[in-house]
C-alpha cells in the first residue's frame, strides 16, 4: 500500500513506536517478576539491589507511552465533556467565592496561549518566568505556557530582587509574568513584563486583557513531545546556591498519571481540596495547576496561608480534602478548632518535610474521621516517589513515608561503600540523586530517617547553608561562618549561623541577623547566632556540621 500522506507516515510510525514501548515494558515486567533474585513482597531485586514499586495498574491507568504529548494536552484531555465542563467548578477564591467552571478554565487557557502565541511571540522551547502568589490565574498561566510548547520557570515573591534576577538569567526567561506588586524587582532584568491583572499602569500589558481578546486560534506549529523540558525549577543545592531543576513533559505526565490513580482508589474524585501549598513549589505545581484537573475536583484557592481563614475556609466551602505540611498538621493538633465545623473534612495528606509519629498519632486522636496520610518527593522526582493508597496501610506503618508509586524505582546505598542495600539497612536513598538516609522494610515500606546532606527545610522550604554562609563571611567583622538548622516543633528546622568574630571585636547578634536577612528571602532568615571561637572542618576543609550541631544542641537548649 503506497502511503501518500506524511502526516498519516508519521502517525503510523508513533504508534509502532508506542505499541514497541509498550511491548517492552510488559516483558521487563514480566521477566523481574519471574526472577528468582525477586522478592514481590517488598519489590527487592536482590541481585540488581533496586527496589521496584509493588503496585501493579491496569491497561486504563498505566502512563501514556505516545512520543508526541506534551502535559498541557493531556490534562486538557481529561476535562469533563463540555455539558458537564460549563456546570462543574474547578476553582474557587477563598476570600471572594468567585468561581471558575471547567469550561471557563479551558477557553482562558486557550485564549491566552493563542495570545502568547501569536501576540507576544512566545514559541516552542521559550522559557516564561512567573512571579505570583496563588491566584485563580495561575493554573491558566502554566497551562497555556505548556500548551505551546514554553518552558515555566516559578519564583517565591518574596524572593530579593538580585535572587529573582539571577534566576531570570540563569534560566533564561525570554518573558516575565508577574502581579503588579512585584513589577519593580524585574525593573533590571532585561526581559519584558507581562502584568497579571489589567489596570496596573507602567503601559505593561496583561494576562486578563490577553485572555478577554484574544481567540483561542488553532498553534500550527509542532507541540512538544514528552522527552522536551517543560519546566525550571529551582531547588536549593546542598552545596552551593539555588539550581534549577529541569523537568521534562514525560515527568509530569508521570506523576499526574499516578495522581489520578491515587484518586481512584481513594475514591476522592469528588472532593472538594484546599490548597495554600504555594503553587511556584512543586508541590503545589503538580497538584494544583495541573493533576487535579485531570480527576473533576474542586480546588478552594487561598492565596496565602493563615490559620483562621483556612478553618473558615473549611467550613464555608465544605473542604473534603487539604494537602498539607507538618506544621500545619501540628497546628491543627495544638489549636482550639471547636468554634470552626471541620466535619467535612475526609483526608489530609503531609508533604515538603518530615511528620513527626508523635504528632501524626496526636492528629489522628483529634480527627478520627479524617484520614492522614504522609508522602515523600523531592523536585528532581516532579513532586512525588511515594505514596499511601489508603487509611488502613498508614495507620499500620508509623513512620513510614509509604511505597514507592507505580513505575518508581530505588536503591539504599551505603553511603561509605556505595554497596546496594536490603531491607532494613539504613543507607542513602538513590533515585534520580542521593538524597536522605532511609530503609526499606520486608514489605516495601520505606522510612526516611535522616537527612545526609546539609540542606535545612524549613517550614517546607529547602534553605541551602552555602548561600547563607557566603554571605556572611562577606561581613568584615566575620572572619569564618557556618549555618546549620535546628530542630523545631513548629517550622521543622531553622537555620543558626555559627560566627566567628574578627579579634576583640564587639558584633552582636542582631546585627548579624539584620546584616544577613536583609539580603535573603524571609525564609531562608537567620533565626539565632551562636559565637564560637573557630568553625571545625575536616583535613579536606569541609565543615563539620554534625560536630556543630551536636555542640548548638548543648549550648542553647533554653533558647529553643
Amino acid at each position: 500500500m503506497k502511503l501518500s500522506s506524511p502526516r498519516y507516515s508519521r502517525q503510523l510510525a508513533e504508534c509502532d513506536i508506542e505499541k514497541r514501548l509498550m511491548a517492552m515494558a510488559t516483558m521487563e515486567e514480566e521477566s523481574l517478576q519471574n526472577s528468582l533474585h525477586f522478592d514481590k513482597k517488598c519489590g527487592f531485586d536482590s541481585q540488581t539491589g533496586i527496589y521496584h514499586s509493588s503496585v501493579r495498574l491496569n491497561e486504563h491507568q498505566k502512563i501514556p507511552t505516545q512520543p508526541n504529548l506534551d502535559i498541557a494536552t493531556y490534562v486538557l484531555s481529561h476535562f469533563p465533556p463540555p455539558e458537564e465542563a460549563e456546570r462543574r467548578v474547578a476553582l474557587i477564591d477563598s476570600d471572594t467565592g468567585h468561581r471558575v467552571t471547567y469550561a471557563q478554565l479551558q477557553r482562558s487557557i486557550t485564549r491566552l496561549a493563542a495570545g502568547l502565541h501569536h501576540g507576544l511571540g512566545v514559541r516552542k522551547g521559550d522559557v516564561v518566568f512567573v512571579l505570583s502568589p496563588n491566584s485563580l490565574l495561575y493554573p491558566t498561566i502554566c497551562l497555556a505556557v505548556l500548551y505551546i510548547g514554553a518552558v515555566i520557570t516559578t519564583a517565591n515573591p518574596v524572593n530579593t530582587e538580585a535572587e529573582i534576577i539571577k534566576q531570570v538569567r540563569d534560566s533564561g526567561a525570554i518573558l516575565a509574568i508577574a502581579v503588579p506588586s512585584e513589577i519593580s524587582k524585574l525593573s533590571s532584568a532585561g526581559v519584558p513584563v507581562l502584568h497579571t491583572s489589567r489596570g496596573a499602569g507602567g503601559g505593561h500589558l496583561s494576562v486578563e486583557e490577553l485572555i478577554e481578546n484574544c481567540e483561542a486560534l488553532e498553534i500550527t506549529e509542532a507541540k512538544p513531545n514528552q522527552s522536551e523540558t517543560a519546566a525550571i525549577l529551582y531547588s536549593s543545592g546542598t552545596t552551593g546556591t539555588s539550581k534549577g531543576v529541569v523537568l521534562t513533559h514525560s515527568n509530569f505526565i508521570s506523576v499526574v498519571t499516578m495522581m489520578k490513580w491515587s484518586t481512584q482508589v481513594s475514591k476522592a474524585s469528588d472532593d472538594v481540596i484546599l490548597c495554600f501549598i504555594p503553587i511556584f513549589h512543586i508541590y503545589g505545581l503538580v497538584f494544583f495547576a495541573l493533576g487535579l484537573f485531570t480527576t473533576g475536583n474542586t480546588v478552594v484557592l487561598m492565596k496565602r496561608f493563615d490559620f483562621q481563614a483556612m478553618l473558615e475556609a473549611i467550613q464555608k466551602y465544605k473542604v473534603n480534602n487539604i494537602p498539607a505540611v507538618p506544621p500545619v498538621i501540628l497546628g491543627l493538633v495544638k489549636h482550639d478548632t471547636r468554634r470552626h465545623d471541620l466535619t467535612s473534612l475526609r483526608r489530609v495528606g503531609s508533604g515538603a518535610a518530615p511528620l513527626s509519629n508523635e504528632v501524626a498519632e496526636a492528629f489522628r486522636k483529634k480527627f478520627p474521621w479524617v484520614e492522614l496520610r504522609t508522602g515523600y518527593g523531592l523536585t528532581e522526582s516532579c513532586g512525588a516517589t511515594t505514596y499511601f493508597a489508603t487509611d488502613k496501610e498508614a495507620k499500620a506503618r508509623p513512620g513510614s513515608s509509604a511505597r514507592l508509586l507505580p513505575y518508581f524505582s530505588a536503591k539504599v546505598v551505603d553511603p561509605e561503600t556505595g554497596v546496594a542495600l536490603p531491607p532494613f539497612r539504613e543507607g542513602e536513598l538513590w533515585l534520580k540523586s542521593p538524597s536522605d538516609l532511609c530503609y526499606f522494610d520486608d514489605e516495601g515500606y520505606i522510612y526516611v530517617v535522616d537527612r545526609i546532606k546539609e540542606l535545612i527545610k524549613h517550614n517546607g522550604y529547602q534553605v541551602a547553608p552555602a548561600e547563607l554562609e557566603a554571605i556572611l563571611i562577606g561581613h568584615p567583622e566575620i572572619t569564618d561562618a557556618a549555618v546549620i538548622p535546628l530542630e523545631d516543633e513548629a517550622a521543622g528546622q531553622i537555620p543558626v549561623a555559627c560566627v566567628v568574630r574578627a579579634a576583640a571585636d564587639k558584633l552582636t547578634e542582631d546585627q548579624v541577623i539584620q546584616f544577613i536577612n536583609s539580603q535573603v528571602a524571609p525564609y531562608k532568615a537567620i533565626r539565632r547566632v551562636s559565637f564560637i571561637n573557630a568553625i571545625p572542618r575536616s583535613a579536606a576543609g569541609k565543615i563539620l556540621r554534625r560536630q556543630l550541631i551536636s555542640q548548638s544542641k548543648q549550648q542553647m537548649p533554653s533558647r529553643l
